[in-house]
């Protein structure tokens, strides 16, 4: 028996306490019904043929673009019931599919309309061609067949096909070597002659073969198949006993849903404004939303699609039939007369068996009959294998009898009173609309979610990141709703004053909307200034570490040209890493990065405010023999003569280890000059040979090799002292020990 993929899917998510096989309907060339029946294990009852609808009873949209759909309804006795959804969501719902009979019954069958890949339906026709086929594919597939050309010259002609070939020729009127490509039928008259035409636009050519016309029109029929969208039909076989309630739920892809929002400011100012909020609502699902439950998410739960809709065809490998050549006839010595027995145990009958008396043995401890009734993965059975038979206990705990529903319902159930409830679970949260809403099937829908006064008031925002100032609202959320991400739109004296987006605001807190440009307000920085104070010295390990504490003031100047007062909110960057206020100077609000400023500014008049802030700041340098660091260390000793007494030694060897770095240099400048003088000597004297004005350049040799040994021997002694000198420079470096406060002066 062949089975489904996708069917033992949906058999999967539905637990019910009992066994079940699984059947499959018979597949056509173009599509093929899967169906998985549930039967127990007497004789399935016949099912009524009506089919009853279960509608839309509650809509869950999340903000990851799917959505949580619960079908509900009563069913009485034996009954069919139906759910249509679109061909994007079949993949989905097979992936998430939950039925539940809550009043003890059983679901019996699933089934819906699939289709066949395209690919695999053209295998069944013997035409060999692509989906995507060219006219010199579909005369290759023709080859062969008796066919009828007309419309070519000397008339209508009747043949087998044998090829179609290509030909490249010159394009006629024209001098240069452009070239044409031109397709040519060859036919096989009856007669046997062989005929070449060209085929053009007017040629014409029929198959005369019956079978082979409706092998093409087949092919152009799956073409046309796989255009075709339309629904999808779910049918759900319910048996039970008198009335009950059905429930089906799963996911689906849906259009994300948005939030939007109106600030509206009365036209005399209380410190208040009226928030407004609104969702944006598609739906683009096969079925409507009459009078369903409709919640809304801000969240993304992670959610993927598997092609599960798709059946699915394995590759297999293709083995060669392996041959082997004949062997020759073989003559071989006979073997001892010896008789081997071989003991075998049967694990059954615990006889024991030689190895002339080997013989099978019938299956002990298995019923084949019990097992095919057992449906993989019914979480609702305990199964007990015993010797001869399989027994099925229902477990006491069944999955789907009422008061036991599993996940199918959200916390969102328990709505509280109002229009709109808001529920946080995990990381999200949620909208749960009282009312029932309904939005038919391919309707978009605006639904209120919000509707309350909140404490709003108008400010000018201005920041050096955007010198521009912008009017905004200081809006606080004093409602129990978490305002999700969204645009917002201002009114003001009943008059459109801006928009703008706004990021999600939690119960409780506080946030700037900004929404406009202030064109009346202008803002800049009129006076900066910086003091630095050495505050504290450490010197340990070779590392000198100075502190200083510096204090920086900033003036903003805000000027208003309006007829109405401004309230500005400056924008100051915030220092971390011990940085802090001036005494007596406390920000508005104070953000991870920045403080906020409040400067009321009158009409026609301008107003200032000056920052204050102090901090540390730290340098640090180590100290090493490697470098002349003598005028930094001078430097230091004049702004902290403390640290004269420690840095002396250091100083002292830095001073001597840069002497003799400038001896070395001039000795080695030196050395350059005696050896460049011995090397011309030596020319001169090689030009010289034999003559008598030689001996004078041999008196110069000499003295020009005694002038570089010596400068050589200079530079070896130089560098044996720098040597030590550098020990002894790291050696004090490493004995300094000093720490040093501004204000309770040296701590050693």
């Amino acid at each position: 028996m062949r089975r489904s993929s996708a069917v033992s899917c949906l058999l999967l998510a539905l637990a019910v306490p009992f066994a079940f096989t699984v059947t499959l309907a018979a597949q056509s060339p173009v599509a093929n019904q899967s169906k998985a029946k549930l039967a127990p294990p007497q004789v399935a009852q016949a099912l009524p043929s009506p089919i009853k609808d279960l509608p839309v009873r509650k809509v869950v949209l999340y903000k990851n673009g799917v959505g949580y759909f619960e079908h509900a309804g009563s069913v009485t006795g034996n009954q069919r019931v139906g759910i249509d959804f679109t061909s994007p969501q079949l993949n989905d719902v097979l992936q998430s599919l939950t039925v539940l009979d809550e009043g003890g019954g059983r679901i019996a069958g699933v089934n819906y309309n699939s289709t066949t890949p395209l690919a695999e339906q053209l295998k069944s026709l013997s035409l060999g061609m692509s989906d995507d086929p060219n006219s010199t594919e579909l005369f290759q597939a023709l080859r062969g067949q008796r066919v009828e050309v007309t419309g070519g010259p000397g008339g209508g002609l009747t043949g087998r096909l044998m090829s179609i070939e290509t030909r490249s020729e010159k394009a006629p009127g024209s001098d240069s070597d452009t070239t044409v490509d031109k397709f040519y039928l060859t036919l096989i008259a009856s007669s046997g002659a062989v005929r070449v035409i060209e085929l053009t636009p007017a040629l014409s050519v029929r198959p005369l073969d019956a079978n082979l016309q409706g092998q093409l029109d087949r092919y152009l029929e799956l073409l046309s198949t796989t255009h075709s969208t339309g629904l999808r039909h779910l049918t759900l076989d319910a048996l039970g006993q008198g009335q009950r309630e059905l429930r089906v739920s799963y996911i689906s892809e849906v259009p994300v849903w948005k939030s939007t929002y109106r600030i509206v400011f009365p036209r005399t100012p209380n410190g208040s404004a009226t928030m407004q909020g609104w969702a944006v609502v598609d739906n683009t699902v096969g079925a409507d939303w009459d009078n369903v439950q409709l919640s809304l998410v801000a969240g993304a739960p992670q959610s993927f699609i598997q092609p599960l809709s798709q059946p699915l065809y394995m590759r297999r490998p293709e083995i060669p039939i392996a041959t082997e050549a004949e062997l020759t006839p073989q003559t071989h010595e006979a073997g001892e007369d010896k008789k081997t027995e071989v003991e075998t145990t049967s694990a059954a009958a615990g006889e024991v068996i030689t190895g002339a008396q080997v013989r099978e043995l019938p299956l002990k401890g298995r019923n084949f009959a019990g097992l095919s009734a057992l449906a993989p993965g019914a979480a609702s059975e305990r199964v007990t294998v015993q010797a001869d038979a399989v027994q099925v206990e229902p477990s006491s705990a069944a999955f789907g009898v009422a008061g036991n529903i599993g996940g199918v319902y959200h916390a969102s159930n328990a709505y509280q009173e109002g229009d709109v409830s808001t529920n946080a679970f995990d990381d999200f949260f949620e909208y749960a609309l009282t009312q029932p809403v309904t939005i038919h099937k391919n309707e978009s829908a605006m639904v209120p979610i919000l509707q309350q006064e909140l404490p709003a008031e108008h400010v000018t925002l201005w920041s050096e990141k955007e010198p521009t100032p912008l009017r905004a609202v200081w809006l606080e959320n004093k409602s129990k709703l978490t305002l999700d991400s969204g645009s917002f739109s201002i009114f003001e004296s009943g008059e459109f004053a801006g928009e703008g987006l706004l990021d999600p605001i939690h119960p409780g807190e506080k946030r700037l909307l900004s929404y406009a440009a202030d064109q009346a307000v202008r803002v800049k920085v009129t006076d900066q200034e910086s003091q630095r104070t050495l505050h504290h010295v450490k010197i340990g390990k070779g590392v000198i570490t100075e502190t200083y504490m510096d204090v920086q003031s900033v003036t903003y100047s805000a000027t208003n040209h309006a007829e109405m007062d401004r309230m500005v909110l400056l924008e100051h960057p915030r220092r971390t890493n011990g940085w802090s206020l001036d005494e007596g100077l406390k920000a508005d609000e104070t953000a991870p990065d920045l403080y906020r400023f409040k400067l009321p500014v009158a009409a026609h008049s301008t107003a200032k405010l000056e920052v204050r802030e102090r901090g540390p700041e730290h340098s640090r340098v180590t100290l090493d023999a490697n470098y002349d660091q003598s005028v930094y260390l001078l430097d230091l000793v004049k702004r902290v003569p403390d640290a004269l007494e420690k840095l002396k030694p250091v100083i002292d060897a830095q001073s001597a280890l840069a002497d003799l770095d400038r001896r070395i240099k001039e000795s080695k400048k030196a050395e350059e000059t005696a050896s460049a003088d011995e090397a011309r000597d030596r020319d001169n004297l090689t030009a010289l040979k034999g003559n008598d004005a030689a001996k004078r350049f041999v008196d110069e040799l000499n003295n020009a090799e005694d002038q570089l040994q010596a400068t050589r021997k200079l530079i070896a002694g130089l560098e044996e002292q720098k040597k030590a000198a550098v020990e002894k420079l790291n050696e004090s470096i490493s004995q300094i020990s000093f720490d040093w406060d501004a204000k309770a002066g040296n701590r050693e």
